[in-house]
Formats: structure tokens, sequence, C-alpha cells
């Protein structure tokens, strides 16, 4: 081996420890000379911005966000921005990490980044929202550009706040570039299939997956940990598809029905950004519990770091699909694989997003908008080719 590692980043659930830890042993595997190594095991330019934001009551709050590429070898950098209040310097160098990864393995054109601001964006109204995206932009904007880095969403971020984004750095260009930002409104040159990629993406290889390993969707048990947009995607999904989702959670409660949760009501719960737990006829349960449900697929879509060594015993599904970034440690994966449960790493798990995210940059440039039936064409045409890769 030509790598070695040198040091050991604190904490099993650190993400960039985790990320750190996967390119050592994807290293080991490939053989990979130490110029290379060098270069790739950390991020090429890293941005931490602090900014004041008006509030409504007049207030100015100080907020601190960041935008970091890993890598810009293969075109520009793509990829997302989180707002969470957990947000921080080591998750972002992450999940930029990982996207260099995924694009990789679906064999788009572009290197890979990754934002973020530490808000918890329930807490702003839409004018301090709209407030706090236009600043971060403004200060983003030395980096950002359709032909240098193109943000899209990610966890508490939506099209919306895309729309922000594209209008603040327009702005400063004297002239409209939809390019410089993916998963926006079609009206403003958005693309269709883009809101539920994720999700569709992820239902595809889970498809793939099932018949790998030689079960069917039709009655197969599953839990999903995270109701936002690929959670509750792939909830709708599965279910349309005869797979019964047993168990569900969202930041605010977990519930369990073993007949199968009525998903209607899991979309009007998290539009009204209720708790889970107050839905009728259901059994609350934790996150371990919902981890360790007697299951035959297990989709984490929620934050990093939810499966680890402590909890990886109890998984009793034959199937995990990371439907998130990062959901499982190292330590878990080596757990999770030794008792012969299969595992959907997330850089291609999730890769659906980037992909159709990268039909959408294509389609700003030339000006020229596909069907829907030619995305899903050739989003299920480029992760069946992957797929059969890793």
């Amino acid at each position: 081996m030509a790598i070695k590692e040198k040091t050991r980043l604190a904490g099993e659930t650190n993400p960039y420890r985790a990320a750190q830890h996967q390119f050592y042993q994807a290293a080991d595997r490939l053989g990979l000379n130490d110029r290379t190594g060098a270069i790739l095991r950390v991020p090429r330019r890293e941005l931490v911005v602090n900014f004041p934001v008006e509030m409504d009551d007049g207030s100015c709050n100080m907020f601190q966000g960041y935008r970091i590429q890993h890598n810009v070898n293969r075109g520009p950098a793509k990829g997302g921005i989180r707002y969470h209040p957990s947000a921080s310097l080591d998750e972002v160098r992450a999940l930029a990490m990982w996207m260099t990864w995924q694009c990789a393995v679906v064999e788009i054109p572009f290197g890979r980044a990754k934002g973020g601001v530490a808000v918890d964006p329930k807490l702003l109204s839409p004018r301090e929202l709209e407030n706090l995206t236009r600043r971060y932009a403004a200060e983003i904007s030395i980096l950002i550009g359709p032909e240098s880095d193109i943000p899209a969403p990610d966890v508490g971020t939506n099209d919306q706040i895309m729309a922000w984004i594209m209008d603040t750095f327009s702005m400063h260009r004297g002239y409209s570039v939809p390019a410089v930002v993916t998963g926006k409104p079609v009206a403003i040159g958005g693309t269709k299939g883009r809101s539920n990629a994720n999700s569709a993406g992820l239902i595809h290889l889970i498809e793939l997956a099932a018949a790998r390993t030689g079960f069917e969707l039709q009655g197969a048990r599953v839990a999903v940990q995270g109701a936002g947009n690929v959670g509750l995607g792939a909830m709708e999904l599965l279910a349309a598809r005869g797979a019964k989702v047993v168990a569900a959670s969202n930041s605010r409660g977990g519930v369990y029905n073993a007949a199968g949760l009525d998903i209607s009501r899991i979309r009007a719960a998290v539009a009204e950004r209720a708790s889970l737990g107050d839905l009728p006829d259901v059994d609350r349960i934790t996150n371990d519990e919902l981890i360790a449900a007697d299951i035959d697929i297990l989709i984490p879509a929620a934050l990093e770091g939810q499966i680890t060594s402590a909890n990886a015993g109890s998984v009793k599904a034959r199937l995990v699909a990371e439907g998130a970034n990062g959901p499982t440690t190292p330590e878990a994966e080596a757990i999770l694989l030794d008792r012969g449960i299969m595992v959907l790493p997330d850089i291609l798990a999730n890769a659906g997003g980037v992909t159709v995210s990268y039909f959408e940059w294509v389609q700003d440039l030339q000006g020229f908008f596909w069907s829907s039936e030619e995305i899903e064409t050739r989003l299920v045409n480029m992760l069946q080719t992957a797929f059969d890769q890793v």
C-alpha cells in the first residue's frame, strides 16, 4: 500500500473522519500513489463566511456559512447547500468529499463542492430566510458560477432558495444566469424530474439491489428514517410498488405500524411541520427502535452518522439503502457486511439528484429543454450502468 493513514480524527460519528477513513480504504484497494492521494484526501478550497442578517424586529444576527470545493479536476464543482443547526466545517468537508466520488461513480463531468449555513430555517420568517440566503449568496459569489461552482438544494433548502441565489448572482452580472444553480423552479430554467430525482433514483437502485439479493419489493417491509424530500418520496414510490412502509421518522419523532403506515397522512404531517407521533393508529418509536425494526429494507435518509458500531448489530434488514450522505459509519458498515447485510452506498444510492442536476445544467447552457420521458430514460440508463459497475 502506498498511502498510510497518519491521523485518526476523534469520534466515530465525525463525518470528516469517516470520509477520510473511507478514502484510505479505497486507496488501499486501488494501490493509489502518494501524489494522487495527497491531492484527493483534502479539499482544494475552503471558504468560511460570517455575515449579518437583518431580522424582522430590526435586530441584526450574525451567521456562519461555508462553501468548500473538494476537487474540480473533472469539471466545475457541483454540490448542495445545507441549512441546519449542526452545519460545521468538518461536516461540509465530508459532504464535498463524498460528492466528488459520487460524480465519478455516475460518470458526469463535475468536480464536487458543498455548502452550508449553521441555522435552523424553521425558526426564520420567509423574509428573514430570504435575507439570509441573499447575503450568503453574495458572500460565496467569489466561488460560484456556471463554469466554476453550481449549488443545488440539500437539507433545509429548496427550489425557492435556489431561485433567490440565482437572482442575487444575476443582479451582480446584470443579466439572468440560470445555470448558476440547479434544483430551481421550472419556470426560471429548472428541469422536469428534478424535484423527485433523488427518491426516484433511490427506488430504481433498490429494485436492482433487491433483484440481486433475491427478494421482491411486493410485500417487502420498509423503515425510512427521515421524511424530507428523499425519505417521503421513497415512501410514496415504494408503496406504489406494493412494499409496506411500517416505520418512519422525522426530526420530531418516529412511528410504527406493522400493518403499514398511511403515507398520505405522513405527507400531511410533514407539510404542517407536525410530529409523526401525532398520527392515529400508530406506535411511537425511537430512532434506535426504527433502525432495529424487523424489516427487509432500511433507508436512512436523514443525516450522517445514524448507524454506528453501537446499533449496527441490531439491524435486521436485508438491505440498507443509504438515502442520506454518510448515514453509516465505517465501523458500522464493517459490522453490517460481516453479518451478510447488503449496503447500497450513498455515493450510488442518492446519485439521482446530482445526475438530474447535471441534466438541468446542460439544458440551461444550451437553452433547450427535454421532456419528462427523456429525463427519466437518461437517468435510468446512467444509474443502471453505475450499479453494474459498483
